[in-house]
């Protein structure tokens, strides 16, 4: 196929341009978590609509409204809607992505500064905040749309983009336009798509390309005690009044226990146990407990079998505690009793779970568990947002066409996977458009997005880029 040979060493001929590109988004510190940011966020979506309006994709950004976080009431980022063809006789496909970041600082642990993309020469990692989560994946679709205008290239197929500002915080709004678009019919931006493909995810590993089918979904909560008027002096109040920071302490202690178990009745209970032939699904996967442990860089694996530890990853929910907020931390030794804190955990959840049907059951037994301390602080609970546990169909022509795809670019088969992490709108736009829809990763295993020194490989961003164009040209060959 000539276009597509043509597409791939354009891709490989300017991937230096590319990676300048990737350096100037990486430097906008679009963190949607913290108000202080808000306009960061705000100026990332104005870079985006402007790099897709110079590569001829019409563009509209919308407003979704206001929002109120940790207090504050602040401007929703806009979505950023696309689209660039509309032959009647190629497939549309649906691009998803989110140009928002997770929160980062030097101070966190960070080799580098987190903002500044970094090449490292030794490894060819391209280390900075955002790079593989969510950054580096969105650029490689415009890199596709770069490499087709510049080579006076038709498109395989015709293209509509999604991009939102709000995935690290709850893509609040989201739902609601992707509902009133569609409500619209014809007039909607979303009408006549075919499928969706979402580059949000990462291989299992670090050498096995994959193409993900399901995704926990995610209720989180905030649990706050609070007491006191004010900050107390332990010398004076320490043993004389009840403190809020050990009743957090106990209560964060009664969630989830060493091994993973959730503690909180009903919640594990709603899952049904993996048959044998399910585990065997598991098993064949190319994965190790080798591969968890070089991702996070020490032995602590909860069990050396392999299939367990690929279960609790994708096929069963998860608690995790995430903070405290209010807490003296830092350097020295402070000595002070919290007026008020408040702790934040999340549970990721797979099928049949739902947010809904998971925070009565959390609500009930934090605070029974609370009446038990018989403590005269004050307990609030919030569940601060969430999302529905995805799974689709990986016998559609979507996945075979990605599938496909990536044995051409990677010269492997990909791993076929349900992941661990969340992306709400996926379960809203299979259900809102009835459609298939995909997660086609670019990121390695080891990316550590959320964590300290973020990376994505050079050769996954160029490479990467090849296969979301490739898949293009597949699904534009599917005659289904």
């Amino acid at each position: 196929m000539a276009a597509l040979s043509r597409f791939l060493s354009f891709i490989d001929q300017n991937a230096g341009r590319f990676i300048q590109r990737l350096a100037d988004a990486v430097s906008i510190q679009s963190i949607s978590g913290n108000g202080v940011h808000r306009q960061d966020v705000f100026k990332m979506a104005l870079w985006l609509q402007g790099q897709l309006d110079t590569l001829g994709v019409q563009t509209k950004s919308v407003d979704l409204g206001r929002h109120v976080m940790d207090g504050q009431d602040l401007p929703l980022p806009p979505a950023i809607l696309g689209r660039i063809g509309d032959d009647p006789k190629k497939k549309t496909v649906l691009i998803y992505g989110h140009y928002d970041v997770q929160p980062a600082e030097k101070s966190d642990g960070w080799d580098t500064e987190p903002f500044t993309l970094v090449v490292d020469p030794a490894t060819d990692r391209l280390i900075g905040r955002g790079s593989t989560d969510d950054k580096g994946p969105i650029l490689g679709w415009l890199n596709v749309l770069e490499a087709h205008k510049a080579l006076g290239l038709d498109l395989p197929v015709n293209l509509k983009f999604c991009f939102e500002g709000m995935e690290e915080s709850g893509s609040d709004g989201l739902d609601e336009l992707i509902t009133s678009e569609v409500a619209k019919g014809k007039d909607g931006w979303f009408w006549g798509v075919d499928c969706v493909c979402i580059s949000d995810n990462y291989w299992l590993n670090s050498r096995t390309p994959c193409i993900t089918y399901g995704l926990r979904g995610l209720a989180y909560f905030k649990l706050t005690v609070s007491g006191p008027a004010r900050d107390l002096h332990s010398g004076s109040f320490g043993r004389t009044v009840h403190e809020p920071m050990t009743d957090l302490v106990l209560l964060m202690s009664k969630l989830v226990d060493t091994n993973g178990k959730i503690l909180v009745p009903g919640v594990d209970e709603m899952v049904s146990v993996a048959s044998q032939e399910e585990k065997a699904l598991y098993a064949q996967l190319d994965y190790s407990v080798a591969d968890v442990e070089n991702a996070v860089g020490a032995p602590i694996a909860l069990s050396d079998d392999k299939v367990e530890v690929l279960m609790g990853r994708m096929r069963y929910p998860s608690l995790s505690l995430h903070g405290i907020e209010g807490a003296f931390y830092g350097a020295g030794a402070k000595t002070v009793i919290p007026a008020s804190v408040s702790g934040k955990f999340s549970i990721r959840l797979v099928p049949p779970q739902t947010p809904e049907a998971v925070e009565p059951l959390v609500f009930a037994y934090i605070n029974a568990e609370f009446a038990r301390l018989n403590s005269k602080n004050k307990l609030k609970i919030e569940n601060l947002h969430g999302g529905k546990p995805w799974v689709a169909d990986h016998t559609h022509w979507n996945y075979e066409a990605a599938k496909r795809a990536t044995e051409a670019v990677y010269k492997q088969t990909p791993n076929l996977t349900r992941e661990g992490g969340s992306i709400p709108v996926t379960l809203t736009f299979a259900e809102s458009l009835g459609v298939n829809v995909l997660l086609l990763p670019m990121g390695r295993g080891d990316d550590g997005a959320h964590s300290t020194n973020e990376k994505l490989d050079k050769s996954n961003f160029i490479e990467g880029s090849k296969l979301l164009g490739t898949y293009l040209y597949e699904v534009g060959a599917v005659n289904a």
